[in-house]
C-alpha cells in the first residue's frame, strides 16, 4: 500500500485498486445472460403476484 504524508505529518494510505474490465455490447447478448434475465423478470412477476393475492 502506498503511504503518502499529508500536511501536519498525517500519514495516509491507499489501497491497490484493480483493473478495470471494459465490457463488450456483445456479451450481453449471450444465451445464458437472457435466460437469468428472464427467469429473474419471472421471479418479480411471480412474487408481485403472490403479494397482490396476498393482501
Amino acid at each position: 500500500m502506498p503511504v503518502i504524508e499529508e500536511d501536519g505529518g498525517r500519514l495516509n494510505s491507499f489501497a491497490k485498486e484493480p483493473k478495470m474490465e471494459v465490457i463488450n455490447k456483445g456479451a450481453l447478448q449471450n444465451n445464458s445472460s437472457r435466460i437469468i434475465l428472464i427467469v429473474g423478470a419471472l421471479l418479480v412477476c411471480s412474487l408481485i403476484a403472490l403479494s397482490v393475492t396476498i393482501s
